[in-house]
């Protein structure tokens, strides 16, 4: 984690934010959480749930998931072991679910004909896919700090935020990740050269408060009082969509017809993959 110029709570909290979402920001790791949240699985029938991961792909995340404490691994055999979430994996469903539930509502998707009513609508992505690309968006390095300085102070010029976000670096170096949130709609500049969170960014809090909660081991019940992402006065409207830059909205391919069934409408990890978003219409970037 890297050092801040925030108070020593603050930066305590926001170091285990942090690390939590390096855990879960490898590409597939939300999927294969996803996959055991209604029971556990045997590797073959896990494998048959995620068949577009290979051996070498499905194995490593595992591995890397039980080691972080959010996997349990039984082993019957060496050709039958049985993977299933542990306490804390099981305690992490309702943070994806708010993870979720924003990337459901800002980030861009591809639009399709409702046949019940023949207009336009946005085209539905797995859950775990949003999960997936909004920790694309604030899971890169400097990222989080920032939308937090940002939110704590306001309206701020590069040179307040490089002080507070990362004073153990040149002040340069904030423009890089500064400009990626502007691109993805979750930070706006002004025509001074100032910068503060836009609508999207400030909706972040519950994404944050339930990290938060998580990480430190609270209930989620009072994630709301978090010092940092509390509620505040409602700010001006804009735009407001955002774009997954870090990688492409690429869905899973689709899976298989297994023994094993589909997934329930509303479960957290829907059972039809959408297809590739095209380019945005409103602003986010293309690919």
């Amino acid at each position: 984690m890297a050092t801040t110029g925030l108070p020593e709570s603050i930066s305590s909290d926001l170091a285990r934010v942090t690390e939590s979402l390096q855990m879960l920001a490898p590409r597939w790791n939300t999927w294969v959480l996803m996959s055991l949240s209604e029971k556990p699985l045997r590797y073959g029938e896990l494998k048959r749930t995620l068949p577009w991961l290979h051996d070498g792909q499905l194995h490593p995340r595992l591995v890397r998931l039980t080691g972080a404490g959010l996997l349990e691994r039984t082993e019957y055999d060496t050709q039958d072991v049985l993977y299933s979430l542990s306490v804390r994996g099981r305690e992490l469903l309702p943070v994806l679910g708010v993870i979720a539930a924003w990337g459901g509502k800002h980030l861009e998707k591809e639009t399709v004909l409702d046949p019940a009513t023949g207009q336009r609508v946005p085209k539905a992505l797995p859950r775990a896919q949003d999960i997936e690309d909004t920790i694309a968006l604030i899971g890169p390095r400097q990222a989080t700090p920032i939308l937090w300085t940002l939110r704590i102070r306001g309206l701020s010029t590069p040179k307040a935020l490089a002080f507070t976000a990362m004073p153990d670096r040149h002040l340069t170096t904030v423009y890089p990740p500064l400009n990626r949130l502007v691109e993805d709609y979750l930070v706006a500049r002004d025509e001074q050269g100032r910068f503060e969170l836009t609508a999207a960014g400030r909706e972040l809090a519950p994404v944050y408060q339930a990290l938060s909660a998580w990480a430190a081991g609270r209930p989620l019940a009072a994630a709301a009082e978090h010092p940092v992402w509390a509620p505040k006065p409602a700010q001006s409207p804009d735009r407001p969509a955002v774009w997954a830059t870090t990688q492409p909205r690429v869905p899973a391919p689709a899976p298989k017809t297994t023994a094993l069934g589909t997934w329930q409408r509303n479960a957290l990890f829907s059972h039809t993959p959408a297809a590739r978003a095209g380019t945005p219409t409103t602003g986010g970037r293309t690919r």
